[in-house]
């Protein structure tokens, strides 16, 4: 069984990384994510991600006046089909702030947490091995899936 076999129905949550791998296209990751993408252009998956996730991505190509680069990530996540980029609401705010109170883990992953718990998110993909696995979202690790490609 593959990545995307291993996806669960309904939307997938990904971190910020997950879209830097395809956007600067990662040798050892790229194949691991661009299905995931590819089904969400054909309308056959929901990526969920925080608002976040733009702050994060912008953050390298703004301070190498990369505009191109700044362009892309933009582009992608403001305006592809089959991604939902979560605005932090107050209800993001608190329910990351339970997941902090619970796990102790920093605000920007906690905020990713919450925007995949209460968008429904079943899985959470990253490569943060920090991450702790909670009830309600199972979390998948691309480095898992990059070994076994090997």
């Amino acid at each position: 069984m593959g990545f995307l076999d291993d996806l669960s129905e309904g939307p997938v949550a990904a971190d910020t990384v997950t879209f830097i791998y395809l956007i600067e296209e990662n040798p050892r990751f790229l194949p691991i994510v661009k299905p995931l993408f590819e089904e969400a252009a054909r309308g056959m998956r929901q990526i969920v991600t925080s608002a976040l996730t733009l702050l994060e991505v912008l953050v390298v190509p703004y301070r190498h006046q990369e505009r191109v680069l700044e362009e892309r990530y933009e582009a992608i996540l403001a305006h592809s089909r089959g991604i939902d980029l979560v605005d932090i609401t107050r209800e993001q705010l608190r329910a990351a702030a339970q997941i902090r109170a619970s796990f102790g883990i920093k605000t920007p992953d906690a905020l990713q947490l919450a925007a995949a718990v209460t968008s429904g998110c079943k899985v959470f993909i990253t490569n943060d091995r920090q991450l702790p696995q909670i009830a309600a979202t199972r979390i998948l690790q691309l480095d898992t899936y990059a070994k076994r490609e090997r």
